[in-house]
């Protein structure tokens, strides 16, 4: 059961969607933009489309799942390919990486809308990545890129809240933002280097661990982050000399974990120094 407060702002998520005629959607198959697919098919069914950008910075496993929770919802999907590897904009990771990733994405989406007769294209992005350095929101509303969810002020909280009132089993799903985001700014990407941290979490996930995790990569260092509280739970969970052994494989020659434990954003705190 919804409060009263929460109930409105579904309400008025959806009243975005009524208005509409066709959409299309931005869809990475993350909780946030997946509770906009959801809300739109439920309104406008076969006149809202699921698009999905594939890259080296998806892990191959998040675009299976995507692929799963769209033909669990009923949802028209598509895949299409986005080339931000090819913009040295992007590969050389200035703090502003992420304007350039979502120029692309947009680049690709809005022609697309356009072409197939979609009115619009809408993200996932909610009420509190407005608080958090987000550079992609410009390239976005320089596309004419909609954010319902952060247009009736759904937070992320409340979209967890929503998607299991609306039925849908991953709502406690972790957020897992795109590889590039594993490395500190200035730090050059390549598509070996996304591969090679997509292996490392993806080796975290198959051993069972579940909850926020991340692989921060640091020239040939690993850093794992996992929930402060859980830190020791990490240590007596996995096996140690297998995991480092395997990391190395992939081409880490040291292995950490962060003591201070996960915190998402938390390479953005160089840009407040």
């Amino acid at each position: 059961m919804l409060n009263a407060t929460l109930s409105d702002k579904l309400d008025r998520l959806r009243q975005i969607f009524n208005e509409s005629s066709r959409v299309l959607v931005a869809y990475s198959g993350g909780i946030d933009s997946t509770l906009v697919a959801k809300v739109a098919f439920d309104v406008l069914g076969d006149r809202a489309l699921a698009i999905t950008a594939n890259s080296p910075s998806l892990l191959p496993a998040d675009l299976a799942a995507a692929q799963v929770q769209a033909e669990f919802m009923g949802l028209k999907h598509q895949i299409v390919q986005t080339d931000e590897m090819n913009n040295p904009n992007y590969t050389s990771n200035p703090i502003n990486r992420c304007y350039f990733c979502k120029s692309e994405l947009h680049d690709t989406l809005k022609p697309l809308a356009k072409s197939m007769g979609y009115s619009y294209v809408v993200d996932g992005l909610n009420a509190d990545d407005l608080q958090d350095y987000r550079p992609g929101i410009q390239a976005a509303k320089e596309r004419g890129v909609r954010s319902p969810l952060a247009e009736v002020g759904i937070s992320k909280i409340e979209v967890r809240m929503l998607s299991q009132y609306l039925g849908m089993p991953w709502w406690d799903k972790p957020s897992q933002p795109c590889l590039s985001s594993r490395f500190p700014y200035g730090e050059e990407i390549t598509i070996e280097k996304l591969r090679r941290v997509g292996n490392a979490e993806q080796y975290l996930r198959d051993r069972g661990w579940k909850g926020d995790i991340r692989v921060r990569s640091m020239g040939d260092t690993a850093k794992i982050e996992v929930s402060s509280d859980r830190l020791l739970e990490f240590m007596n969970f996995m096996a140690i000399a297998d995991l480092t052994k395997t990391f190395r494989e992939y081409g880490f020659s040291l292995i950490t974990l962060d003591l201070e434990g996960f915190r998402s954003g938390k390479l953005n705190d160089v840009i407040a120094q």
